[in-house]
């Protein structure tokens, strides 16, 4: 099962930039972050609404599956710019200040090669996981990962190595790849972490990259304060007409309303009565206790939602038509979900995106429907979902958290809505104790366990689930103690005869194989049985080897979810599924790679 790892990540790059093996993202080409009319000098054409995704071709077995030529998300993230950094170009001062009074001292500065939010005894990785790894060619992965991915333990994990403090790899600057790292975070939907990466870099030391992501990240959160420190700097290096407005807001916020008048008026010079105007009038209205008011009808003829209008509208509790969220990508769902601007009666209608994508945790998906129970809208479809969770969990009886579980669980209409029910019960799941007359109901309460990582609790299933049933199998894949699995236990599994069984039977090889729960010989030969081909050779392959070879965690992640270029399991190759498994598990992430590995046999 070993391949040559002589070839790294260039080759992969180059089947990128050609579109061979992978489907290149359309994320990439620098774009307006604001509406026609923001940009100086001139504003440009604008963007024609897109059109209908066309069906993506199904994937050739022993191939990583590629994704979905779709149009980019009509939300104007702005990718950081391709370009090396220009010299920043200083801002007048209007009056002489001592700003070496308001200098960080050296020892509080943080250093350049050692940006993030969380080490590695947080849930981070190390702070070489990208190693020596090409710092050009780490960037265009970064930039061309479609999101989301189709596995949400692979977005978590890849989540987590992003927010890490690390070191850049050779080539990139330590703030442009901080810019990289954010701009990848908010396509996955992780707004949160992507403000927390771009504030791990210290004012001084952003570049240009920096501040159109950082823009960015502020927006999503709804946030126009976080932009105010670096407004004026931003100034300097940009002629973005929205930081003209950000600073009209930031004097508001200050307190200084007719400043803020006074930009405000050269702001707008020339834009008349918008509504992206109005928006930024509202914010510096509510900085200077002026109340400005945006009726409905203000909205008629916007035909799409950006990130400017998302963000200030958020801000200021301005509703945002219902049909505009068609508009943009799965991203800003996650966005709303995460935002405590929103009321959980709203966020809870997104809430199944976010966790299904990984954005949000099975606790905390389980805390926002305490609050929808804590508000007492019993009589919705979230509050009886509310009061069952809460059944789950204080039920008098066995049977009637068990029959509360299962009321949660049928109540999913959709494949995503099915996988966040089991996400919500983990933890009420991993309260019920193994019987034999609950041997039914094993498949969905181990999957539910496992949505949390509560791998020691669903292993305590192992005596009562069916042998060569979903339940054993997952179990299989993540019992902590490890272990051998027999072949014919594997070939057991595979007896169903839909397609859907077909395949998770070779994702459980696969799975099994990457893990070391099989010899290599047992592999090889239940491989030739299920037409899953080990010993398969490409750039992808190749490059997701040599990096875990040289213990690059976070190359690894992030060349786990190249692998996985497609929309959902049913696209993701076997072989792909076993070189990512086994990749994390040399680079110390076992724990992921047995969690990606069961998740395949929960969502198929």
């Amino acid at each position: 099962m070993k391949t040559s790892a002589s070839v790294g990540l260039g080759a992969l790059a180059l089947a990128l930039a050609a579109g061979a093996g992978f489907a290149s993202s359309r994320q990439n080409a620098p774009e307006s972050i604001l509406p026609p009319g923001f940009n100086e000098p001139a504003a440009p054409a604008p963007t024609p609404a897109p059109g209908p995704a066309p069906a993506s071709r199904p994937a050739q077995p022993g191939t990583p599956a590629p994704a979905p030529a779709v149009a980019p998300p009509p939300v104007e993230l702005l990718p950081p710019g391709a370009v090396p950094t220009p010299t920043p170009t200083p801002t007048a001062t209007p009056t002489p200040v001592d700003l070496s009074a308001y200098e960080l001292p050296a020892y509080a500065k943080r250093p350049l090669n050692q940006l993030g939010a969380i080490g590695p005894n947080s849930g981070g990785v190390d702070l070489n996981a990208f190693g020596r790894a090409n710092g050009r060619t780490i960037e265009l992965l970064m930039r061309r990962l479609d999101a989301p991915l189709p596995s949400r333990w692979l977005s978590i994990a890849l989540r987590r190595a992003l927010a890490s403090r690390l070191a850049p790899p050779p080539g990139v600057n330590g703030a442009d790849f901080a810019a990289e790292r954010a701009w990848l975070l908010l396509r996955m939907g992780e707004a949160d972490v992507a403000r927390a990466v771009v504030q791990s870099v210290d004012t001084e030391d952003y570049t240009p990259k920096l501040f159109q992501v950082a823009m960015q990240a502020m927006l999503a959160t709804g946030d126009p304060a976080g932009l105010c420190p670096l407004a004026e700097p931003a100034s300097g290096v940009s002629n973005e007409r929205g930081w003209a407005f950000a600073k009209a807001m930031c004097s508001a916020l200050a307190g200084k309303p007719r400043e803020a008048g006074q930009q405000l008026q050269s702001a707008r010079r020339g834009m008349g009565r918008t509504l992206d105007a109005l928006l930024a009038e509202k914010v510096v209205g509510a900085g200077g206790g002026r109340s400005v008011t945006i009726e409905p009808t203000e909205w008629n003829g916007v035909d799409r939602l950006t990130i400017w209008r998302y963000g200030l509208a958020t801000a200021t509790g301005v509703e945002i038509p219902a049909e505009l969220f068609g508009t943009v990508g799965a991203q800003v769902a996650s966005w709303r979900a995460t935002s405590p601007m929103i009321e959980p009666a709203d966020r809870v209608g997104v809430a199944d995106m976010a966790a299904a994508q990984g954005v949000l945790s099975s606790l905390a998906l389980a805390d926002l429907y305490g609050e929808i129970a804590a508000g007492g809208e019993s009589t919705s479809a979230a509050g009886a979902r509310a009061n069952d969770l809460q059944t789950a969990f204080t039920g008098a009886t066995p049977e009637e958290r068990i029959g509360a579980l299962r009321q949660i669980w049928d109540s999913g209409e959709t494949v995503r809505e099915r996988f966040a029910r089991l996400i919500l019960t983990a933890r009420a799941a991993a309260r019920v104790a193994p019987a034999q007359d609950l041997a039914g109901d094993s498949d969905r309460l181990v999957a539910s366990m496992l949505t949390g990582g509560l791998d020691t609790m669903a292993a305590r299933w192992r005596g009562v689930a069916q042998r060569a049933g979903d339940a054993w199998a997952m179990i299989a894949l993540t019992d902590p103690r490890g272990g051998r699995v027999r072949p014919g236990d594997v070939e057991d599994y595979r007896s169903g005869d839909q397609d859907a069984e077909r395949l998770k039977a070779r994702m459980l090889l696969a799975g099994l194989a990457g893990l070391g729960r099989l010899s290599e010989d047992e592999a090889q030969r239940l491989g030739r049985s299920f037409d899953v081909r080990f010993g398969l050779e490409n750039s992808w392959t190749r490059a997701i080897e040599a990096a875990a070879a040289r213990g690059e965690a976070g190359t690894v992640l992030l060349l786990a979810g190249v692998g996985m270029q497609t929309t959902s399991w049913r696209g993701v190759p076997p072989e792909v599924l076993f070189h990512s498994v086994a990749a994390l598990r040399a680079v110390g992430l076992e724990g992921e790679a047995r969690m990606i590995a069961a998740e395949a046999i929960a969502r198929l």
